[in-house]
């Protein structure tokens, strides 16, 4: 007998807090008699789920928080204790032990009260203190900026999960509940916090499998990163809510009704796409609202792997399955270990709509992930094999990061690990193989091995030879060819996908470069001492090793390396090595240069870009300065400087896709920044051509429209092209003089707000 379970559609929220720039919603203050009733409530919950805990830890730790949290409110004007509280809670909904519970009422302590990491140890234990201190955000180092210390603040967590994973357990719970009164926040607080959300942790949180938290966090940032969208996409969905509904409705009656005559038990849901998905859908394929065929989603959640078939053979039978669009993640599950069979069939009137069936287990660690099977014994954290294989890719991330010392490289590589689109392929021996989207066999090769990587000469895809940046397809038969001494080239870093292949490439590179530094850097010494007639015999790396730290490095080689790279002069080294053998030489006036910089650095500390493509270096080089073409980045946005050969300084937009690509050689980068807006000649203030692409309805009226927001911002347009797409819709591509990053910005909403705008674009080269 089939049983039923209507489905609300929870992926799209009834009831929430007030829009970005609505204000604040009024909240009720609980008294402290409300919130002594909420924590024996998650005592009961906790008990519920867990009947043999003992729970006196975690009132234990209920009273610690209490007392060190005494008198702090949040900005919303509650209590603090109610953000632990409702950590705690979300953490109790996963049902994970007293422990976790216990370390999530603690996990501000350390951060936000006097209380220190030796106190929570003795009075809780190393465990509980192993995990609030991998969840305690560094706060007492000086960072250069914001970004480094977001990139430490993650790179200090993950590091802290390889040994226990309730660490980001309990960070996702503490994001969750701050993302979910964000609104109380100011909106450039609200903006930073929702952005790095959907970076970090909702592309963590689907690494984990953890399918419900990663969807209400997408969501919630969503509202803020891009508030003129979110209602866009909200109010089409609430237009087609009911009728959708309606349909869902009696997909569920006629798809159960089935099951019961076919003697198959399992359960049915139904659910409305969520408003992030449905976005990044919209901006993915350029298609219109009316174009999202899978807007609508059935569930059937059966008791066993043949009972998954069975219903399969029987959607098909009910209706008529949409080419290209079965997939099974039962036989192929994706990397975060989700399983499930999907196909698209076409419903009554047209209605195209998504099937997911699976296992209740499946279904289980598709909502909740690692938390799902995630058991203590007796309070030591044992695992399950399937929770060691999905922690496996964190010990691969943990094991390229340690190579990384750039921290805005370490966080863009993380975000590509995080969410990569997958591709399936085998090895000839039939083992799976997973590679991003548009991977290659370089990607594939550094999947198995480090050393199969950087000894591979060819491939063969499905039997036959092919160039190493082929992309490769799901199902590729791929066989690596390797030939001892065969080293990696600098040319892979063009077109690999993989954080893993990139980052082992470039180590390679760095640790060969540095290798030749040494070596010329021992042959300029020798050199020098030949012309002063010093015997090298009594000079050897002890001797180096000696001075090494007047230099800023620890080690012979690292001096060695630094002669070789031209950042000290081996007369210098050699005098402080021989005294009296070789006068010291007189530097140039302008030329001093402190330990660990290169004169290069030390002439350009910073570069003015002023208003012209002509920019000049402030200091003794006098390099030209130009804004790099594949980025063009204009005032406002984060930029980084790169030292070209022979072009002078290219300067790009931290986020342009190239960058990664050309820093591996960490000397040539330059710190610059924009030169301020009085610094301009003669008050002129300067404007940057942008290209920005509009998809909208080709309608009568529409370039009217979008010129008149454009013109009406004081912006000149430069250039118009217009075209249409497969669909028959229009690109408008539009060429206009932008001040600043923020100018851009309110052209870009303006643009949004036309009625008719799928999205507007900005197209970085010009």
């Amino acid at each position: 007998m089939a049983t039923v379970r209507q489905s609300i559609p929870a992926d799209v929220p009834s009831a929430t807090p007030a829009s970005p720039g609505q204000g604040p919603t009024v909240l009720r203050v609980p008294d402290e008699q409300a919130i002594d009733q909420r924590f024996e409530a998650l005592l009961r919950h906790v008990q519920a789920n867990r009947p043999n805990e003992d729970v006196s830890l975690i009132r234990k730790a209920w009273d610690f928080c209490v007392q060190h949290h005494q008198g702090q409110v949040r900005a919303s004007g509650e209590p603090y204790i109610i953000h632990p509280l409702e950590v705690a809670e979300v953490l109790a909904e996963m049902k994970l032990d007293a422990t976790a519970i216990a370390a999530a009422l603690l996990h501000d302590a350390v951060e936000d009260t006097p209380a220190t990491s030796e106190e929570i140890e003795a009075g809780f234990g190393d465990q509980v203190a192993h995990i609030v201190e991998g969840v305690t955000k560094i706060d007492k180092i000086q960072f250069a900026n914001r970004e480094d210390r977001q990139a430490e603040n993650v790179r200090k967590m993950l590091l802290a999960m390889v040994t226990d994973v309730r660490v980001v357990l309990i960070k996702l719970a503490d994001r969750l509940h701050n993302m979910r009164t964000l609104e109380h926040l100011k909106p450039e607080r609200q903006e930073a916090i929702a952005r790095e959300t959907l970076d970090i942790y909702a592309p963590l949180a689907h690494r984990l499998g953890m399918g419900k938290v990663r969807g209400e966090l997408e969501d919630l940032a969503f509202r803020y990163t891009d508030p003129v969208s979110y209602e866009q996409v909200a109010a089409a969905v609430e237009a087609r809510r009911i009728e959708g509904e309606q349909f869902l409705h009696s997909v569920e009656d006629t798809l159960v009704e089935q099951l019961r005559e076919n003697h198959i038990e399992a359960r049915v849901e139904w659910r409305i796409k969520r408003l992030y998905s449905i976005f990044q859908k919209l901006q993915r394929t350029k298609v219109t609202f009316d174009q999202v065929y899978d807007l609508l989603a059935v569930r059937v959640i059966t008791q066993d792997v043949a009972s998954c078939y069975a219903v399969f053979g029987l959607i098909h039978t009910l209706w008529r399955p949409v080419p290209g669009r079965i997939k099974d993640f039962i036989a192929m599950p994706r990397a975060n270990r989700y399983q499930s069979l999907h196909t698209t069939v076409i419903g009554e009137g047209g209605h195209q709509f998504e099937v997911q069936i699976r296992t209740e287990e499946m279904h289980r660690i598709a909502e909740e992930g690692i938390a799902a099977h995630w058991k203590y014994k007796a309070g030591d954290g044992a695992v399950t094999a399937r929770d060691e294989e999905r922690l496996n890719w964190i010990r691969q991330l943990v094991e390229w990061q340690k190579e990384m010392t750039d921290p805005n490289e370490f966080l863009s590589s993380l975000k590509m690990d995080l969410y990569p689109d997958e591709v399936y392929t085998f090895t000839p021996k039939g083992k799976v193989v997973v590679v991003p989207a548009d991977g290659t066999p370089i990607d594939f090769a550094y999947t198995i091995h480090t050393e199969v990587g950087h000894t591979c000469v060819g491939a063969k895809v499905n039997g036959r030879m092919v160039p190493l940046r082929t992309k490769l397809r799901t199902g590729d038969i791929v066989e690596i060819v390797t030939q001892k001494d065969h080293k990696p080239s600098r040319d892979w870093l063009s077109f690999v996908k993989s954080p893993r292949a990139r980052n082992k490439i470039k180590h390679w590179l760095n640790e060969d470069q540095r290798r030749r530094a040494v070596e010329i850097g021992r042959k300029l010494l020798e050199r020098e001492a030949r012309k002063f007639k010093v015997p090298m015999s009594q000079i050897d790396d002890q001797d180096l090793s000696r001075i090494a730290n007047e230099y800023g490095v620890a080690t012979a080689a690292d001096l060695l390396a630094t002669l070789g790279q031209g950042k000290h002069s081996a007369h210098q080294v050699l005098n402080k090595l021989a005294p009296g053998y070789a006068a010291p030489a007189e530097p140039e006036p302008g030329t001093e240069t402190k330990p660990g910089e290169t004169p290069m650095t030390d002439a350009v500390r910073k570069l003015h870009l002023t208003g012209s493509d002509s920019l000049e270096v402030e200091g003794q080089n006098d390099l030209l300065v130009y804004r790099a073409r594949c980025c063009n980045p204009i005032r406002g946005e984060e930029i980084i400087g790169y030292v070209t050969r022979g072009k002078g300084v290219a300067v790009h937009a931290r986020s342009c896709p190239n960058i990664q690509n050309l820093l591996y050689e960490s000397d040539r980068r330059i710190a610059v920044e924009w030169a301020r807006v009085g610094d301009e000649s003669a008050g002129r203030i300067q404007r940057y051509p942008v290209k920005i692409t509009v998809f909208c309805d080709d309608r009568t009226g529409m370039l009217k429209e979008l010129t008149a927001v454009i013109s009406d911002d004081d912006t000149n347009i430069r250039g118009v092209d217009i075209r249409r797409d497969e669909n028959g819709e229009a690109i408008i591509e539009f060429i206009v003089e932008a001040e600043d990053l923020r100018h851009l910005n309110r052209m870009v909403l303006g643009l949004r707000r036309v009625s008719g705008v799928r999205d507007v674009q900005r197209t970085q080269k010009i």
